[in-house]
């Protein structure tokens, strides 16, 4: 129970990478708050994570609304005491090729993407400062580094976050507070199990491994980054895309 007594806030927490990265925590003791824009889907996620003996809570959270991200924080201050742990993982995608995207595919996936890291780090710093500790974890991805046709919205904006990422760790260093991100690959979700054979052959050949990520392969470099012992690692970003990117 190496992080019993933490709290680990997780944005986009309910399902998918969100959710493996939630259930990595619970097994290591934390306690958590689930943000996620379906209250339903994180309510039902952190009753799963109560029977595993921690404390966990749902909260609704639009994290591109500043008013909302600072109600968050100040209500998990109020019901835990203090957010050891923030990450960043609310994402969409909207994609299609630059010249046939719509400005408000573009400001959509800005929004959420790099904006609602901003005002949860922010609100996150806040806290830690005080504390003089904290673990802050974004999720970027392998786009961020090589760009994908037709995503020109959403490579832009894990992009983003490798910068605020870098920034943020050079300016709170000195108070306790690391911050880092991972850069998932092509990972099996529900979205790419989806996709046909053909596609998914095609996809593979750009894999030297040779096979999709799991969703616990990106919840594993997360737990790594958030563990009291690795606080002289900060800056830096792990990639989790089975070589495609080196």
């Amino acid at each position: 129970m190496e992080l019993k007594g933490q709290v680990v806030m997780i944005t986009g927490g309910a399902r998918g990478i969100g959710k493996a990265i939630a259930e990595a925590f619970a097994a290591k003791g934390a306690d958590l708050v689930i943000a996620d824009i379906s209250l339903e889907t994180a309510d039902e996620t952190a009753k799963e994570l109560s029977q595993k003996g921690v404390r966990a809570k749902a909260a609704k959270l639009d994290v591109s609304k500043a008013a909302e991200v600072a109600g968050v924080f100040d209500e998990t201050v109020k019901d835990f005491g203090r957010v050891d742990i923030l990450v960043n993982n609310a994402g969409i995608t909207r994609d299609g090729l630059l010249l046939r995207m719509k400005e408000e595919d573009w400001d959509l996936v800005l929004g959420i993407n790099l904006k609602g890291v901003f005002l949860c780090t922010k609100e996150a710093v806040k806290v830690m400062v005080k504390q003089r500790y904290g673990r802050i974890i974004n999720i970027a991805s392998v786009v961020a580094f090589m760009g994908n046709p037709g995503q020109a919205n959403y490579s832009a904006s894990k992009a983003g976050i490798i910068g605020l990422t870098k920034t943020t760790a050079r300016e709170y260093a000195n108070r306790g507070i690391t911050a880092n991100a991972v850069a998932p690959g092509f990972i099996s979700t529900a979205m790419t199990d989806a996709l046909s054979e053909n596609i998914r052959q095609e996809m593979l050949k750009s894999i030297p491994i040779g096979k999709f990520g799991s969703v616990d392969d990106v919840a594993s470099a997360v737990a790594f980054f958030a563990a009291p012992e690795n606080g002289y690692i900060t800056g830096q970003v792990i990639h989790v895309n089975g070589g495609m990117y080196m």
